[in-house]
């Protein structure tokens, strides 16, 4: 079994005027000498395990998985350089500025495509092919469009700088990139390779974005692929961990550590990164379900005192729980009844609290459930 110290990354091939990096097979057992990772991993192990039984046991989960699917959309794309927010994130395309559009499409396609390899799932095993459906989905009608969305990468690509000269990183060739995916789809089902999912879970991350399978949006899959492997591997019952706010907030140490693996043969530093991803990303969620746990609380206290419109408020709110910026119109679409109806719901609702006119405009106005949105942020 080969130690990580002395772990080889992989190889630099010559190619025409350039060279590229052909990362090692990742097919294999490991292992770590530094004790670190094991403490680590104890706590990253507790940590998502306490988290999965708050997702368990949570009433009406789905109610609040689309929030956390939104704000790891967001956080994953502000990573490839969108410029978005939450709140622009959970409005219409049409109610944004012209200039940020682009980017709210990138960030909805990034949701849709998370939606349906969730699902995906379901009928058939995490696969190369499951990514390249994901792929099609985040690149549709975005900024990637013409770089063939769904589809291994024909041609090669290059990471930083303006060309192949004075690129950072030239992932490897096209040729290589069947054996080096099929091994590392060998390695996500590999049941003989005695290995905890979690240190699993971070080789698989490392060793996608060094392939770099794609002519764009690699990041942004590779992302998705840890969330994949947690559901499938049943470290997670539903998905609700999501590292990207932890890798945007630590970017320079993410990059940082990715690269060591190649540049110094040092897989150990980027498994307790992540490990420790895990473990912060895991307390935060566990904190924002005892967060909405105290406020659908002190809704229902509010929504008592309404009389006849506590359910019509109730039912409001568990829509605005997935969706929590909407207009008038919206929710009186939601609810099923009338312009007027849902504007005296509004009114008795934004006396109590709960909502919050947004736009300060005196028409067209759209209504936040802030505090609940804030949780998010």
């Amino acid at each position: 079994m080969p130690q990580m110290n002395k772990y080889i990354a992989g190889t630099y091939r010559q190619q025409y005027q350039y060279k590229s990096f052909s990362p090692a097979l990742v097919n294999r057992p490991f292992r770590w000498e530094d004790d670190e990772i094991d403490i680590l991993l104890e706590e990253a192990v507790k940590s998502l395990a306490d988290l999965n039984q708050y997702s368990v046991h949570v009433p009406n989960i789905e109610f609040f998985l689309k929030m956390h699917v939104v704000k790891e959309a967001d956080s994953t794309s502000r990573i490839e350089g969108t410029n978005t927010n939450i709140e622009e994130a959970l409005i219409s395309r049409d109610d944004i500025e012209p200039e940020k559009r682009d980017d709210w499409l990138e960030v909805h396609n990034y949701i849709n495509a998370m939606n349906h390899a969730i699902s995906s799932l379901d009928k058939i095993p995490l696969s190369i092919r499951l990514l390249k459906g994901a792929h099609e989905i985040l690149l549709s009608g975005a900024r990637g469009e013409h770089k063939a969305p769904g589809e291994i990468r024909k041609s090669q690509n290059w990471i930083g700088g303006s060309s192949l000269k004075d690129a950072m990183y030239i992932p490897p060739h096209q040729a290589e990139l069947p054996d080096l995916l099929s091994d590392l789809e060998k390695f996500i089902h590999n049941s003989s390779i005695k290995m905890p999912v979690l240190v699993k879970t971070a080789i698989c991350h490392y060793q996608f974005e060094a392939i770099h399978p794609f002519l764009d949006g690699n990041g942004r899959i590779g992302r998705l692929l840890i969330t994949l492997l947690l559901v499938e591997n049943k470290m997670l019952g539903k998905p609700v961990l999501y590292l990207s706010d932890y890798f945007d907030r630590n970017r320079n140490a993410y990059y940082e550590s990715l690269t060591a693996v190649r540049t110094k043969n040092d897989p150990e530093q980027w498994i307790k990164f992540f490990l420790s991803a895990v473990i912060s990303t895991s307390g935060k969620g566990i904190e924002t379900f005892r967060a909405i746990a105290a406020l659908r609380e002190n809704y229902a206290v509010k929504l008592a005192k309404l009389g006849k419109r506590a359910t019509l408020g109730e039912e409001l709110l568990n829509k605005m729980y997935s969706q929590p910026i909407m207009n008038a119109a919206t929710i009186a679409d939601e609810l099923k009844v009338s312009f007027t109806t849902a504007s005296r719901l509004i009114l008795v609702l934004a006396k109590t609290g709960i909502l919050k006119e947004r736009t300060g405009n005196a028409r067209n106005r759209s209504f936040e459930l802030k505090e609940y949105l804030e949780l998010f942020k």
